[in-house]
Formats: C-alpha cells, structure tokens, sequence
C-alpha cells in the first residue's frame, strides 16, 4: 500500500489534476505488476484523479480504487501485439482520458495516435529497450543488432513528441535527455512498509540464499544452481522460468539437489522467502542492458534487511559494496558466487550488519515514497504546459 505519508509535506498543488481521468495501457505486464499497479497507479490516485488500468485481466472490476479495464488473457507474443494491442487501443478510446500512460514499446504506435488527437502521452521506459533487445534469445543474433537499431529509431521519433518520458534509471532518463524529451527517472525502489520484517530473529534463518524474479540463462539461473552445489547451503528459487525449456537445463545439473523450486509467489509468499535467507541473488550477465540497470530485487533484498550477493558491474558495486550491504562478483563465476554464499552462510553476525545497513541505505535513499513524489511533480507539470 502507498502511505497517505507520500504527500506529506509535499509542495504540490494538486488540485490542478484532482479532475482528471489517467488511463494507463499495458498488455505485456500482469495486472499486479508492483512499478504498474501498487507504485504508479497507487499514486496517482492519492491526487484525486479517476485512474483506469487497461491490463489482461478475468473481468472489469475496481481494485484498492483503481478501476480495471480487462483485456483477454494470451501468452501468445504474436497475438498479444497485435489482437490485443488493437483491443486495448479500442477501449483506451472509450475512456476518453486526459492523460494516456503506457509500459510497452510496442504500444508506441498507438501513443502516437493518442498524441495527434491532442491527449497528453506518457512513456514509461521500462528498460533500456534497444539494448534490451540485444539479449533476447529468441532474436536471431545476427538480427539483433538491426532489429536494435530499428527500435531505437523509432522510440527516438516517437519520444521527442510525447509529453514526457517516466524512466526507470537514470541512465535511461538520460538516454532521452539528450533527444531533447522532458524526462524523470522515477527510480523502481521499493515500498517502504512492503517487505521489511523486523520481527525477524536473524538466528532462525534457514542456512539458505534466495532468488526472486524471472529466471532465465541471462539472469544466471545455471551459475547460480552450479554455485549453490559447492556450498552446504539451500537455493530458494521463487519465479518462472522463461523460457521453460531452461527448467529441465537447471533441474539436470547436479546442483539442482540443493535447490528448492518455489513457483511465481505472492507478496507475502516473497516475504516469508526473505524471512527465511541469509542472502539474497542477483547475479545478471554482463549485457549491455544489465550493465547500467538497477534491478528492483536489489533493493527489495535491502528493504527486507538481507545482503546482496550480485554481478560486479560497476553501478552494483557503487550501489552494493561501497555501502558496506553485500558482495559483488563475477557473475559468470560459480566458485566465486559459491565462496560469497558459503562466506554469507558461515557468518550469520557479519551477513546480519550488512542486511542492517541496506535497510538504512533504502530507508534514507532508495525508497518509492521519494520517488512517488516525483512522479507527482511530473504530473503537475504537465498539467501546467500549454
């Protein structure tokens, strides 16, 4: 949940938009995704404003105020962007809102459409996409590096006539900066209140590290069940594999019996999972989407007071190591991230002062109720351009 806290002490005046209807479009993102649903649109309804989520869904209902428009469900990429790219412009049209907030490049177009009827357009740069496309494995390689350079002109074009870009880094904010685009990172930091558990007694964790996300080679999912069978520790693995194939590629490696398979988890289930470790993983391969992103599991770990054992990048090890949170590695390297976890497992007194001070650091620093305002305050200042 958003704190009515967030606004506290805030300078805004936020009766410019207390009128206005927000639609926010995904069809690649579930319906409770946390940057989509419990961060953004939690927000934005704190202002008054009627916010609407296009997303694929069972049926049209209102949830924790923000009202559902729903789309079929399909894991079928093909019919996604296209049936229901179509669909979701089709009933964004019915909404007739004044602002329309969408979380795919592949929605680009229909932004675009939105613009030229006089709407204000907002888009949400998840990630870094052109480079992004770059390590996706179902891309042939020789493709990809076209297929990159395409997307980049075409979110290039579009971007510089969007009202405003919502970047989830820095590093991306300023890749549309540059374009001359009116951009903010609004930094996907976690909710305060969401994963801490002080009650925790440090001494009944279970002598195991954790990984919460989507799973897939590029993500380390083969270093890691390779690193946690050199250690006498536990890998709790919460996610789904993507693609599924790699599932039966992990669970053949020998470090597959020191693994406990979880499943796509609730907030409360990722919860109690964090409860239980000592440490929690983010070991991405070095690509050159991951080399600048700031992954929200890191801080999710930090916020429930766990270290984090993560790729050596240089943001990470800024980030990580120099705050003294967890330890960075060579992500393609099973026997170093096996040595972080047997050292983190092997003393627990150390691993505890370094969960305690990544919860400081996200208390302080890396938090969504900073971020929250923010995007507020982009808001207000669109309600203000002519």
């Amino acid at each position: 949940m958003i704190p009515c806290s967030l606004l506290q002490g805030s300078s805004l005046s936020l009766k410019m938009i207390s009128n206005n209807k927000i639609c926010i479009l995904t069809t690649a993102h579930p319906i409770f995704s946390t940057r989509i649903f419990y961060k953004e649109a939690k927000t934005l309804l704190t202002t008054g404003c009627n916010v609407i989520l296009i997303v694929q869904h069972d049926k049209d209902e209102k949830i924790d105020g923000v009202q559902i428009i729903a789309l079929p469900k399909s894991k079928n990429r093909i019919y996604r962007m296209f049936v229901l790219n179509l669909k979701s412009l089709w009933l964004a049209l019915r909404q007739k809102a004044n602002v329309y907030h969408f979380h795919d490049p592949d929605l680009i177009p229909i932004g675009l459409l939105f613009k030229s009827l006089g709407r204000k357009v907002i888009y949400d740069a998840h990630e870094d996409v052109p480079r992004q496309t770059l390590s996706k494995e179902y891309i042939p390689i020789y493709l990809g590096p076209r297929v990159a350079w395409l997307i980049e002109k075409i979110e290039n074009f579009a971007c510089k006539r969007f009202d405003a870009v919502v970047a989830a880094t820095p590093f991306i904010r300023d890749r549309f900066l540059r374009l001359g685009c009116l951009a903010v990172d609004v930094n996907n930091y976690p909710i305060l209140s969401d994963l801490h558990l002080p009650e925790v007694d440090w001494s009944e964790k279970e002598r195991a590290v954790c990984y919460v996300g989507s799973i897939s080679n590029i993500r380390g999912i083969f270093e890691m069940v390779d690193a946690i069978g050199r250690t006498d520790a536990k890998l709790l693995l919460a996610g789904k594999f993507s693609p599924t194939s790699q599932r039966d590629l992990g669970a053949a490696m020998p470090g597959w019996v020191n693994v406990e398979e979880l499943g796509q988890l609730t907030r409360s289930g990722v919860g109690q999972i964090l409860t239980k470790s000592m440490a929690g993983l983010a070991l991405f391969h070095p690509h050159s989407n991951h080399i600048n992103a700031q992954p929200n599991k890191i801080f999710e770990y930090m916020s429930a007071g766990i270290p984090v054992i993560a790729s050596n990048f240089p943001l990470w090890k800024q980030i990580i190591e120099a705050n003294h949170c967890g330890i960075c590695v060579d992500p393609m390297n099973p026997a170093e991230i096996a040595e972080a976890i047997q050292w983190i497992v092997d003393h627990p007194a150390e691993s505890k002062q370094m969960g305690e001070k990544g919860r400081k650091l996200v208390k302080k620093k890396f938090n969504w109720e900073a971020e929250g305002k923010k995007l507020l305050s982009l808001y207000k200042q669109l309600t203000l351009l002519k």
